[in-house]
């Protein structure tokens, strides 16, 4: 991550946004940390709450989670060999962020979704580039 070298007053406010959105954006960190939010996981029970990722990426996102601070992984010392991952108080607090995330989706989702198809309807051609 680059640091944000902001040019105006604009930038400046969107500066700690785009951080943010560096910590936990992308397609599985803000869905990983969710499950979180509910307790400890371990790596195959986040495999099976998110069945669309692979398991690369699930260890990839986890261990860029972990970096931040914003997860924590506990190797149990056993055979097999176990592991659980769990939200740091760091981590917690996004736990407002994340929630708002599911509040703004569900309220949202339907009418956004209509607006998809509407244009896929209104442009059925630039649906097949």
């Amino acid at each position: 991550m680059k640091k944000c070298l902001p040019q105006d007053e604009v930038e400046a406010f969107a500066c700690p946004v785009a951080f943010t959105v560096d910590v936990i954006g992308g397609k599985w960190k803000s869905l990983i940390l969710f499950h979180l939010m509910s307790g400890t996981k371990r790596f195959n029970e986040l495999r099976r709450l998110i069945p669309d990722v692979t398991q690369r990426m699930l260890t990839l996102q986890l261990r860029e989670l972990e970096t931040d601070r914003v997860i924590h992984r506990e190797i149990y010392r056993e055979v097999p060999p176990k592991v659980e991952y769990s939200l740091t108080a760091l981590g917690n607090t996004l736990v407002p962020l994340i929630s708002a995330m599911r509040e703004w989706g569900a309220i949202h989702e339907a009418a956004i979704l209509a607006f998809r198809h509407a244009e896929i309807d209104a442009n059925p051609l630039e649906s097949l580039a």
